[in-house]
């Protein structure tokens, strides 16, 4: 006799799916075709709600936790099989919520009918009672010590009824939309009234039109009628934002910048975060984006902002951009903070549930001074492995060019002269949500390196095990995953283990030798980028000031000026694979110059524009190249293989020019934008 064939595991799923699915739909059936059901009766689907709903979830589980490597043969399209799965287990899920809530209305419904008819019954018995003045007088000492009883216990129970029924009335704190079947929208400052609280934190609530459903705890708070009026004045002071901590509600000054338009921004998204949290699909430390918020906000802390040059109060000369007679060049500008810091990796970050798709882990730092960003915000990606999803790395080892989007080595500068300022980094992930397709950003934790000690020295170089902090950076007290949290209890080892858990980001400070000091000496006095692209764009700098300083006419002239590069470079600092198209062409035509033209500073920067015109100039323009987008991961494999066709037919017939005349290329209309440079319109003014 054979044996039998082990069935495959994602078979196995999808077998107990649909037998879930036939007892769900059975148990509907059943509560619809009965009518009005008894007690017990509603009781008992009640029940088997719960039992069902503990079956999904187990099957969920299991779901989770398979992998393509546990199939014993090759499953087309297992990820799309899996998902689908996943759906419909979260369809059995709401249907049994709604089922579940239907069944409680009733029964809220039927308590009231029976709590009437209590009543109506101890009235009956104290008439009777009053009537039954024949018993013997030890009778009628019983039942008056048991009527005193029983007053005393109605009275309690009318008490605390009463103290019931003033705590069922909640406020709204924000606006809820509908996410599921059977859930109950609402504005903000609408009331409430709590018919049954569940322990998950969804309760059933009752607005003031009777419409009935479920609402999370987490955006209600008992109502208070006396607070109202000061609750209402409140709200109507648009400047300023509260920030709830852990501890407690923490005043924050009034703000007009972007700075706090951003995280007014964030907080008006908490209600999506809070469903998520409720839901425990992210941890409870997990909020929306700050920096990604700013960096929504425009381009004021883009680095592409950052590389233009600065005006001097005066608006009469350029700040961080001088013309150094003898070199012949852009002067050197040593600034307070120039340093190199190498992102090496993060370690137990808390991985989200299924119902989020993660497209990007990435880590976003700037110039922080604990209460305004003073520099642009960049961006490293990280990389994962399944086996370890806690655990995020930087610049991984690949053939050919690093892209530096990955890269982890990075430069900082600034001429901040502020005492508290540091290095704010923020961990985070771009997502989607797999029910409603809504995307977002969130943040997986931050934290704040202060750069200078309290007497003004610089930290040491070296490598820094960071703990991330929950919330946002303008809250205190959060942790990132409470369930593991850092107030351990009981021995040293215990509490040793208990920070081995805990999120952390390692990384290193490096003390920058003579050479990287006169290579960053020559960028902006503000900016943080890749390491791998500071050639590029010295490069930059110093056909900026050629052009500004050396070849413009008059100092006074404000014209536009010529020169295609200067208009478009800065836009490949928002472009990496742009950016890395142009490292990958600088380096193929820089192997082949000879010595004595690599030392030839002109002749190199004329061969930096040939390279430029050939390479980027085209891609820019191209109509095959979709525009930019984040973490859109079709988006970027399309733009990959349009510059990797681009370069290798530049590769084959030595240039661009054959693919600029080819009638198979496509390009946009041209723009005088394309070749002319606005300096006056692109500079940063001197806020001082």
């Amino acid at each position: 006799m054979l044996a039998r064939r082990r069935r495959d595991p994602l078979q196995t799923v999808k077998r107990r799916s649909q037998e879930l699915k036939q007892q769900v739909d059975s148990l509907i059936s059943e509560s619809q075709l009965k009518g009005a059901l008894e007690a017990s009766k509603r009781q008992d689907i009640y029940q088997r709600c719960i039992q069902l709903k503990q079956a999904i979830n187990e099957n969920k589980n299991t779901l989770e936790k398979l992998k393509k490597s546990d199939e014993p043969a090759p499953v087309g399209n297992y990820d799309q099989k899996k998902q689908e799965e996943h759906n419909l287990l979260d369809k059995l899920t709401h249907q049994l919520q709604e089922l579940a809530v239907s069944i409680s209305r009733e029964n809220t419904t039927e308590v009231g009918v029976v709590t009437k008819r209590e009543e109506d019954d101890e009235s009956t018995d104290e008439e009777e009672g009053e009537d039954d003045e024949d018993d013997d007088e030890e009778e009628e000492e019983e039942e008056s010590e048991g009527e005193e009883e029983e007053t005393e216990e109605e009275e309690e129970q009318e008490n605390e009824s009463q103290q019931q029924a003033a705590s069922k009335e909640y406020i709204a704190i924000g606006d809820f939309t509908a996410q599921q079947v059977g859930d109950l929208a609402f504005k903000k400052g609408e009331i409430l009234y709590i018919i049954e609280k569940k322990p998950d934190g969804w309760w059933i609530a009752e607005n003031a039109q009777g419409d009935k459903g479920l609402v999370p705890r987490t955006y209600l708070e008992p109502y208070d009628k006396d607070d109202q009026e000061s609750s209402e004045k409140g709200s109507e002071e648009d400047a300023e934002i509260g920030g709830e901590t852990a501890e407690g509600a923490e005043e924050v000054k009034q703000r007009t910048d972007s700075h706090w338009s951003a995280v007014r921004k964030a907080i008006s998204e908490i209600n999506t975060i809070d469903v998520l949290t409720t839901m425990g699909a992210i941890p409870a430390g997990f909020r929306p984006s700050t920096l990604f918020q700013l960096l929504e906000e425009g381009n004021q802390f883009r680095a592409s902002y950052f590389v233009q040059p600065e005006l001097t109060p005066s608006q009469l000369a350029f700040r961080d951009l001088m013309w150094d007679a003898k070199t012949g060049t852009i002067r050197s500008r040593p600034s307070r903070v120039s340093l190199i810091l190498t992102l090496w990796s993060c370690k137990m970050i808390p991985f989200p549930g299924m119902s989020l798709q993660v497209l990007s882990r990435h880590v976003r730092l700037c110039l922080f001074d604990g209460n305004k960003v003073l520099s642009n915000i960049h961006t490293v990606r990280a990389t994962w492995q399944p086996k370890k999803p806690k655990t995020w790395t930087f610049s991984p080892q690949v053939t050919g060019i690093l892209p530096c989007l990955l890269d982890g080595d990075c430069f900082v500068r600034s001429n901040s002269s502020s005492p508290d300022l540091g290095l704010l980094f923020e961990l985070g992930i771009s997502y989607i949500r797999n029910s409603t397709g809504e995307r977002g950003e969130l943040s997986c934790g931050w934290v704040f390196l202060k750069l200078f000690d309290d007497s003004g020295i610089p930290i040491p170089a070296k490598t820094y095990e960071l703990f991330l902090n929950g919330g946002t950076p303008y809250e205190k007290g959060v942790e990132v995953d409470p369930s593991v949290s850092r107030r351990a209890q009981g021995s040293v080892f215990h509490q040793m283990m208990t920070m081995r858990r805990q999120p952390q980001l390692l990384i290193k400070l490096r003390s920058s030798n003579r050479r990287s000091r006169n290579l960053l000496s020559l960028l902006p006095e503000t900016l943080i980028g890749n390491m791998c692209c500071i050639h590029l764009l010295i490069f930059y700098r110093q056909i900026l000031g050629d052009v500004l300083l050396k070849d413009r006419m008059s100092m006074q002239s404000t014209d536009l000026i010529s020169n295609p590069l200067l208009a478009t470079f800065p836009k490949l600092l928002e472009q990496p694979d742009v950016m890395d198209a142009l490292r990958s062409s600088w380096a193929e035509k820089e192997s082949t110059l000879k010595r004595s033209e690599k030392r030839d500073r002109e002749y190199l920067k004329t061969v930096f524009l040939l390279v430029y015109h050939d390479c980027v100039l085209p891609l820019l323009h191209s109509t095959f190249l979709p525009p930019f987008r984040w973490a859109e991961e079709e988006t970027e494999a399309a733009r990959w293989k349009v510059i990797a066709d681009f370069l290798k037919q530049n590769q084959e017939n030595e240039g661009a020019l054959q693919a600029l005349l080819s009638p198979d290329g496509v390009h946009e209309p041209f723009d005088i934008s394309e070749q002319t440079y606005d300096f006056l319109g692109e500079i940063r003014k001197n806020a001082a």
